[in-house]
Formats: structure tokens, sequence, C-alpha cells
């Protein structure tokens, strides 16, 4: 009964004490006029932050149930000008509960509603936010004069928030929205953190950035920094430390990686980039960003399962990247499937239009080697190769690359033109498998054995199919122990030696053996001609000339065939002039009908009768005789003979 007694007077206390807070509350709303509560929280924020803040607006008092003052439309820093650095549509300042039933206003926390917040850069590189840094600074000096008693507010909340950064000089305006930060002011201690969520180009960040020592920060001392990125397109984590004395200077451990890098370049505001691949993505690297440069070095970067190790540089006037990596593998297939030289049907050029947007914007000075490089069904060995982009100008220098048995070497270039495309190469692949060489780069398939090849050319146009109707260069071919494939000469020969009549057949099989095989080659405007072929075997020597037309894919060549008595007898025992024509995938060979019939002892005396006129006459006039036809027309004027 005692026990009860006792918890029901307690209830009463506390009821009756509760009943009195309110009640105090309630009275002290209309005794603390709107004026005085504006000045206080005024006084406070500019004990605190060093800031004046200019209330442009109205100004509301709630002390009950809670205490909070309401201030619109408020600017920190000069409020003449027509683009404040800081302006809030709404700042509420939440009050202690205690000091206010003594009478006094001291705020909890602060939160700013709809808040602008602009840096802006001009011309000569000065910021607007100078004046308030050094105010800043100012307030938060340890010696600054605080009265160490007073428990002062160390948290802003930010909502709805925008932060518009715009530099002059580069021409950059960038522009974070939907800001929702949590910042706990260093008040009661040194360091200063921000966490929260930003929207940047309709992507949603959590953000999260943490300063050791932000007085020593805002003087330019060098202080400990981490920022955290989470979001869609891409993660970033930063953990270093930054100084801006004598000038600005970050230096620290990069993370980063994404689930696309293609989409990360395309939310950056960068080109498109061209074909496939540019997925999986992930940076590692010790950073020092500098005004205008960013080092990272022991770099280990990872795109789409390739890993390569060494040292990058971007600088942003002019936008340029700089770079040196090594890797042990790199799988190329991903990007060289989209890099399409023929049509769907693999028998003409392809003729979709050149897309080269991703050769603007950014220079490039780029070295890359690996000890092993795979293109599809190619496998390279060591390669060396140097990428540099420049006013829209790539040129890809191959050092040397073991590739199809052999060595490469040379320069590929293309560029951006009036006309499309400028396509330049300068190539030499020595001693290559001239089967795999010949057919993995150029699509064609004929020739077999060990050999070099060296070409030179250029041309412009909007896409393969018009490069190569405006092509203009020279090719050389030297091979050595190898094969034509596809044609079997020898057997041709050797049929035609006996029966000369009797029809080649098909011949579009087989292999014709060489010892040595040597090709001069000069192109105009998508015309090749053979200055010079020459292919000398063990039993068959072959000398060709002629075109060859590279737009539409096809041959038009004359040359002779001859078959030899033996290795060691160079005269020839059966020589047979033949024209190759048709399509370079399916060519026809097709030997001279002339040397055939005059090879033939029954049809020669016909073939020469026929180019006699009278024996022409007396031939046809026993025709008639015998098939009771009309006499003989008259014979055509002298020197319109006709075979």
């Amino acid at each position: 009964m005692t026990a009860a007694l006792g918890f029901k007077r307690l209830g009463i206390a506390v009821v009756a004490l509760v009943a009195a807070t309110f009640g105090a509350l309630a009275l002290t709303s209309f005794l603390v006029p709107s004026d005085a509560a504006r000045d206080a929280v005024k006084a406070e924020i500019r004990a605190v932050t060093g800031f004046d803040p200019v209330v442009r607006g109205d100004v509301s008092v709630s002390l009950f149930p809670y205490g909070t003052v309401n201030l619109g439309d408020v600017v920190f820093g000069d409020d003449r000008s027509a683009e404040p650095a800081f302006v809030a549509e709404r700042l509420t300042a939440n009050l202690h509960l205690l000091p206010l039933l003594l009478g006094r206003i001291e705020i909890a926390d602060i939160s700013l509603v709809r808040p602008r917040i602009l840096i802006d850069f001009d011309a000569r590189g000065r910021s607007n936010w100078t004046a308030l840094i050094d105010t800043l600074a100012r307030a938060l000096k340890p010696t600054a004069g605080q009265r160490e008693s007073v428990v002062s507010f160390s948290e802003i909340r930010i909502a709805q928030g925008t932060v518009v950064i715009r530099d002059r000089a580069r021409d950059i305006l960038e522009e974070m929205s939907d800001v929702q930060l949590s910042v706990a002011w260093p008040s009661i201690s040194r360091s200063f953190g921000a966490t929260g969520r930003i929207t940047w180009r309709d992507e949603a960040l959590d953000t999260a950035i943490s300063i050791s020592d932000f007085h020593a920060a805002l003087v330019g001392d060098r202080a400990g920094l981490k920022v955290r990125f989470n979001g869609t397109p891409i993660k970033l984590a930063f953990e270093g430390a930054m100084s801006s004395r004598p000038s600005l200077k970050i230096e620290g451990t990069l993370a980063a990686d994404s689930p696309s890098l293609r989409e990360v370049m395309r939310w950056g505001g960068k080109p498109d980039l061209p074909g496939r691949g540019f997925g999986p993505f992930t940076l590692k690297a010790q950073t020092s960003l500098t005004p205008g440069s960013l080092t990272l070095s022991n770099v280990h970067v990872e795109l789409d399962g390739n890993a390569a190790e060494g040292v990058m540089t971007f600088t942003s006037t002019p936008q340029a990247l700089q770079g040196t990596l090594a890797a042990d593998k790199l799988d190329l297939t991903t990007y060289s499937s989209t890099i399409r030289f023929l049509a769907t049907n693999a028998r003409g050029w392809d003729w979709q239009p050149f897309v080269l947007d991703a050769l603007a914007g950014t220079d490039l000075d780029l070295r890359l080697s690996s000890r092993q490089v795979i293109i599809g069904q190619a496998k390279l060995g060591r390669t060396a190769i140097a990428a540099n982009m420049r006013d829209s100008k790539l040129t890809i220098t191959v050092g040397e690359s073991q590739a199809f048995g052999g060595i490469v070497k040379g320069a590929f270039g293309l560029a951006r033109s009036e006309k499309g495309g400028d396509v330049k190469a300068q190539m030499t692949f020595a001693d290559v498998d001239l089967d795999a060489c010949l057919g993995d780069v150029f699509g064609f398939r004929r020739v077999e054995g060990k050999g070099t090849l060296s070409i030179d050319f250029e041309g412009s146009g909007t896409s393969v199919l018009g490069v190569t109707r405006a092509l203009n260069g020279t090719a050389e071919l030297t091979g050595k122990d190898g094969g034509l494939v596809g044609f079997n000469v020898e057997q041709l020969l050797r049929r035609l030696e006996r029966r000369p009549l009797s029809g080649g057949g098909d011949f579009r099989n087989g292999r014709t053996p060489f010892d040595t095989l040597n090709v001069m080659i000069k192109i105009n405007q998508g015309i090749a001609t053979v200055q010079e072929m020459r292919l000398e075997g063990a039993s068959v020597r072959l000398a060709v000339g002629g075109t060859a037309s590279i737009p539409s894919r096809d041959f038009d060549l004359k040359g002779t065939a001859a078959l030899l008595a033996s290795a060691n007898a160079p005269a020839a025992a059966f020589e047979l002039p033949f024209i190759v024509h048709g399509p370079w995938d399916d060519p026809l060979m097709l030997p001279d009908p002339e040397s055939l019939i005059r090879r033939s002892g029954a049809a020669a005396p016909l073939l020469d009768a026929v180019r006699d006129r009278k024996a022409r006459s007396a031939i046809k006039s026993a025709i008639d005789r015998l098939t009771g036809g009309s006499s003989a027309p008259a014979e055509p004027a002298a020197g319109t003979d006709k075979d």
C-alpha cells in the first residue's frame, strides 16, 4: 500500500513537472520577441562559423512544444551580389530545451532548406569563396577566444540543396542537385564530416567526406582527407591528405570500380566509346592531384578481365591522358570483333559509316606492352604498341609484335576529315606465316608459306568500302617454300600438254607449290596493278600481270604458266597463257584457247585456214554445194577481215 502510494506521488510529480515545463515554454513563446530570437540565432551562428547571416525574409519563432526559430531567405556572405555564394530559402534553428527554460536561446542544430551553394572561379582562377573561407578560418582558429564553457551546435543538416561549380576559364559548369547532407561541424573537435546523398547528372551518389583538421585545411596546411562516393555508375574511395599552400595538392590512395566503363564515360559527358567491350572496370593507384593534373602511380587497372600495371597522368588543359602500362596477357577479341572490314555476308567490304566521335575531345599518349595478346583466333607473342591521339587523329604504332610466326612493325592512322575518315598504314610483316597473316588481316586465304609483306597505303571515305575506292599506295610480297591454294597449275598444264582440246576441267582446288614468290603492286584509286608477280617452283613457273579491283574484290589478270622439264632444267617444256578472272574468294583460271588449238595437230590447220581469206571462201563454197545453200555473200572490204 505504501509503495503504491509512493509511485502515485511520483507520477503526480512527473506530470506536474511536465506540465510546468510546457507551461513555461508556452509562456516563453509569448515573452520572447521574434527580433530577439532572430538576433540570438544570428549571433550564435556568427560565433560558431564566423558568417554573419543576412535575413531577407520573414522570421517566425515557435517555442511550444519545442523551440525552433525559422529565418526566411538567408544569405551568407555578400547579399549585394546578384549570385550570392551561399543562400538558403529557409534556415531552421532547433533550440536546446534547458537553456530555453532559463531564458537563453542556444542552438542544438541547424537545418538549411533548399540552399544554393555557388562555387565560381573567374577567368583568372579567383574564387568567390575566398573571403568566406578566410572568415571560417578565423572563426575556427583554436585561439579565437570562444568561451569553452559554451557548448555550440555541431550539426548542420542540408535538405534539397543545390551545388553549382562554375569555372569560367575552362568553360565548366556542373550542378549537383537534391543534396541531402548531415554535416558534423567542428565546434567541439577539429574534424569536419559530411554524409548523405547527392544527385549529379541524374545519378544518385551516397556521399561521405571527412577532414581530420578542418582549420588546417582552411588555412592551407596539411590535413587528412577521406572521400567516398557510391552509386550505380561508379564506386570511388580516396584516403590521404590535402594542402593548398603554396598551391593545391592532394595525395593518397584512390580506388574505383564500375560495372561499365562505357556508362561511366557517358555519364561523365564523354563521347560514346565505339563497338563493344569497355565493361567491368577497377582501378587502384597512389594519387597526386595538383591544379590541372592528376598523376597515378603504382597503378593496377582491370578492364573486361584484362589486368595491367604502370603509371598514368591526366591533364585538364588540354584534356589529355598519358600512360605506360604492362600486362601479362591481353584478350582484345571483344574490341576486335567490332572492327569490321567485311560486311555481314563476308563477300564485300563493310559499308556502314564510320563513327569517329570518340576521336575528339581528349588527347592520348599511351604505351602498352604485353607478353601475350589474343585477337580472335590469333595469338600473338610479346607485343609493344603506342597509341597517340591528337586533334581528332589516332595513330597506333606497333614497335614490335611477335605475330603470325614472325615480327610485325609499323603504324596505322585514323583521322576525322571532311570526307568522313582518313586512313593511313605503313606496316611490315616480316617472316610471317602468309596464310594466317593474309587471312586474318585482309581476309585473303590463297597463299601459304613463309614470307614478308610490306604495305604503304592511304585513303579517305565514310566507310571501309568508301576508303577502298580511294585507296592509293604500294604493296610488296616475297614468299618461299609455300604454295598457291585453290589452283593445281601443274596438273592443268600436264593434261593440256597431252590433250590440248580435252578441256581443262575444274582446277579451282588443290595447290601449286613454289620455291619463291615475288609480287609488286601499285594501287591507284582502288585499282591494284600488278607490276611484277613471279612464282618459281620445282616444276612450274608463273608470270602474272594485270589488275585487281579492291572495292569489288575481283581479279582481271593475265599470265603465262610454264611446265618445266626438270628441276635442273629451267627451260620450259610447255608454256600456256592464261587468265584469272572473278572474285577473290573463288576466282576462275582459264587457259588461252588459241594456244590450245595451235598445240592440237588436227585443229591447227583449221585455225590457219579460217585466217586465210581464199581458203575461207573455198571452204564455204564447198559447204554450200553439199548443203544446197545460196551463193556466198560478197567478200568484206580489205582490212575488215574477222576471225
